[in-house]
């Protein structure tokens, strides 16, 4: 049962770039038009492909302020919702960088093949992180499975080998995967939202703090940061935090304005979306616009469309009650881990 409270178009635009994402995947890039898959690492500009996943990227951070609010109405303390911030960002981190090795294994030297892997991998994630009706009354079966998956998981990594001389062979962060970048991405702003909640000025303090990490980082200015970057990288880059972080900023502006009936919501999205997309074009002067890369460019343009397309949907399905013709979308949009998983398994 889908709360009457849940913003039906957050939930609406998380399911479609989420089938998006999951459709450019899967293009033949060799016979698709241009704009529509990625550009390539040196090119200035950008194809659909290239904003999809900071739409996807904007919408977690959108749903922070109201998915943290409700355990703060439940009485759960900033404890409590710390551990659960680290227990998902890290989540996401582990199942990214499990994802983001399958592509390397060496079957002959793992002993396993490529598809075997990753299909145990898969199950053990579904099973570690699954969300079981009634755990507490069947806490120690649901033990029981943790522990498998667990044990499955240990057994994966140290199996593990993919021939190259990097790491030894064993696993590598890399770029850490798509849902590890949404980890990085969500960690940051989710404690931003702990620490600032509803502040849209402070919450705008720590958008523009990430933006000048990455506007610093583009112009190698933080090189001496360097030996952080295997860990840290993503947070140093200032990219991914940025993009999730204008998310929360448009899902504090939401929070306020809709919870005091404001008529401003339309206008101030719209002005924040131009605002972005001119920003965007004008750094274009001394940045490329680069998806692999990470541009400051490219993060603003994406923000601009974000918040343009946000307000477009907003506008439809929350006001308008137009929201019959979304039917199929909502339900990747509201079990989005488990539609992304799900498609890797049969992928």
């Amino acid at each position: 049962m889908v709360s009457k409270n849940r913003i039906l178009s957050i939930d609406i635009i998380r399911g479609l770039t989420l089938l998006l994402m999951l459709f450019v995947n899967d293009l033949n890039i060799n016979v698709v038009p241009r704009w529509l898959g990625h550009m390539e690492a040196g090119s200035d500009g950008m194809g659909l492909a290239d904003w999809i996943f900071p739409g996807f990227l904007f919408i977690v951070g959108m749903a922070v302020p109201f998915a943290l609010s409700k355990r703060f109405s439940r009485g759960d303390h900033s404890a409590d919702i710390s551990r659960h911030i680290i227990t998902r960002s890290v989540s996401l981190i582990v199942i990214g960088v499990l994802m983001l090795n399958s592509a390397r294994i060496n079957a002959e030297l793992t002993g396993l093949s490529l598809h075997l892997w990753a299909l145990m991998m898969y199950i053990a994630v579904f099973l570690f992180w699954n969300d079981y009706p009634n755990a507490k009354e069947r806490i120690y079966a649901v033990s029981g499975y943790k522990l498998a998956a667990l044990a499955i998981l240990i057994f994966l990594v140290f199996r593990f080998r993919s021939g190259e001389e990097i790491n030894n062979g064993s696993l590598i962060t890399g770029w850490w995967g798509i849902l590890g970048l949404i980890g990085w991405g969500y960690l940051v702003t989710a404690f931003t939202y702990l620490l600032f909640r509803d502040s849209i000025w402070k919450t705008l303090m720590a958008v523009l703090f990430f933006l000048a990490l990455n506007i610093l980082s583009s112009l190698r200015l933080l090189n001496f940061l360097d030996p952080l970057q295997p860990y840290l990288g993503v947070l140093i880059g200032g990219n991914t935090p940025f993009i999730v972080l204008t998310g929360l900023l448009a899902g504090v502006i939401l929070k306020k304005l809709k919870s005091t009936e404001n008529s401003n919501i339309i206008p101030t999205f719209i002005a924040l979306g131009m605002f972005c997309l001119i920003s965007g074009f004008i750094l274009r002067r001394w940045f490329i616009i680069s998806k692999i890369q990470g541009t400051p460019s490219w993060g603003l343009i994406c923000s601009g469309i974000n918040f343009l397309i946000y307000i477009l949907i907003h506008w439809i399905v929350d006001i308008k009650g137009e929201k019959n013709w979304a039917g199929f979308i909502m339900p990747a949009g509201q079990h989005s881990l488990t539609t992304y998983l799900a498609t890797s398994v049969l992928y």
